[in-house]
């Protein structure tokens, strides 16, 4: 098994994998009704912002619920529920890939955001191989200047603290259990990175590697269509900020 572990991390490493890491992430949408190759950016956008996840709104405060309570477990209990909470991050981010990779719309019909669904699923598998090894150790924090600005940033992630109808700020603190941030990537991998960071370097660094390698690339093609592509959308672009910083961060200290 530990043989095992070491050509993983090897792997992890090569310039290659984070080469083929990035050309998984822009393998095009699969589209029952089809469209032109130019317009790839914008129909990524419809996809996302009519995906699946718009049908479950009733679990999202359980989600919220569920990640503070957790949170606050990890805290208390350290590696006493470690491995609940690997699991429980392996099993969001299938939640993630499929609730915000599917879409089924009249416009495009059945649809799949192939490259989001394949590197979130990827990184899944790795959160629950750390399940299995449970090489994280959440006994003692380390917490310092270089690492705790994370924590503010991660909880503007959560909170989210958008206008489901204007799409511009509104910090009602309502959101923090309302909204459904608990059930995407983009808002739950800058809590989870953040984890990581202040118990770093006593993680799986395989693990933060995958992760804050698919957040940064996530991260990145946000700010692409909120701030250039569609600017109107410049908040939602702000409340992706903590994706792209807190990724990079931990993808450098995966390293």
């Amino acid at each position: 098994m530990e043989s095992i572990q070491k050509r993983i991390e090897i792997v992890t490493r090569k310039w290659w994998f984070l080469a083929a890491f990035i050309l998984i992430g822009m393998t095009p949408p699969i589209v029952e009704k089809g469209y032109g190759p130019s317009n790839t950016g914008t129909v990524v956008y419809y996809l996302l912002a009519n995906s699946l996840l718009e049908r479950v709104s009733l679990f999202y405060p359980i989600f919220k619920v569920a990640h503070i309570a957790l949170i606050i477990s990890l805290t208390i209990l350290g590696d006493k529920i470690g491995r609940v909470f690997n699991l429980y991050v392996a099993v969001n981010y299938l939640l993630f890939a499929f609730l915000q990779g599917i879409s089924i719309t009249e416009k495009y019909g059945f649809a799949v955001l192939t490259g989001n669904v394949l590197q979130m699923t990827l990184t899944s598998i790795f959160w629950f191989w750390e399940a299995v090894i449970k090489k994280n150790s959440f006994k003692s924090p380390k917490l310092s200047l270089s690492n705790c600005w994370t924590i503010p940033l991660a909880f503007l992630a959560f909170w989210y603290p958008l206008n489901p109808e204007t799409l511009g700020p509104d910090f009602n603190l309502s959101y923090l259990l309302t909204n459904a941030a608990g059930l995407a990537f983009c808002t739950m991998t800058p809590v989870y990175l953040t984890v990581l960071t202040i118990y770093h370097p006593n993680v799986n660094k395989m693990v933060m590697r995958v992760t804050s390698l698919t957040g940064t690339i996530i991260g990145f093609w946000n700010m692409v269509g909120n701030f250039i592509m569609m600017p109107q959308f410049w908040w939602n672009g702000v409340l992706h900020i903590p994706l792209m910083l807190i990724s990079l961060y931990a993808l450098a200290l995966s390293f």
